[in-house]
């Protein structure tokens, strides 16, 4: 059975995020790791308050999406667009200097190293990210282009062009230099058969 998709339900989405973070970090279902995910993983902290946003926008509620926005950049120092989508699972390893902006579409399971741009001015347009991609430290993916599934990007990568599926890209402006052999916390999150 496939996973819903992202937005159908808020505690679905949760459940999803803590399963696929647990699998990431190699982390059995414990008690424990359950309250390590809850008092102490700022990925979950981010995902879990970018959601709440997400919802309290869905019913018209004011002034509370602005105000949590302002608490994850002080406590976080991520900006998150409103009006982005983050699949299931996305793991900001670290979360300083990122920028998610414009609409931009984040695919499950992607990973971010952190001091990360994605997207550009609205005149440019934002991209689509597929799922389980790595994103490394200081990369910028930028303007309307498609990132295939399952790629990476190396520290610093500028990415301008669309990517096929699978590949290593580095450089500025990124170039492939190789096919993608999945970290093994990534291949842990796009093996997760979890029916939840």
């Amino acid at each position: 059975m496939p996973p819903k998709p992202v937005g159908q339900s808020f505690l679905y989405d949760i459940r999803r995020d803590i399963y696929m973070i647990l699998a990431y970090e190699n982390r059995p279902a414990t008690f424990k790791n359950y309250l390590w995910i809850w008092l102490a993983c700022d990925a979950f902290a981010i995902l879990c308050s970018f959601r709440l946003r997400k919802l309290l926008r869905r019913w018209h509620v004011p002034v509370f999406n602005r105000l949590i926005r302002l608490w994850q950049t002080a406590f976080y120092a991520i900006e998150l667009g409103i009006d982005i989508e983050l699949g299931h699972g996305v793991y900001f390893v670290h979360s300083v200097g990122t920028v998610v902006g414009g609409d931009a579409r984040i695919g499950e399971g992607c990973v971010f190293f952190g001091n990360n741009t994605i997207g550009a001015s609205r005149f440019q347009g934002s991209p689509v990210i597929g799922p389980h991609t790595v994103i490394g430290a200081g990369a910028r993916v930028l303007g309307r282009i498609n990132i295939g599934a399952y790629c990476f990007l190396g520290a610093n990568a500028v990415v301008v062009e669309d990517l096929p599926e699978g590949k290593v890209a580095v450089g500025i402006p990124a170039r492939i230099i190789a096919d993608n052999d999945l970290m093994p916390a990534t291949r842990r999150m796009a093996d997760l058969n979890e029916v939840i």
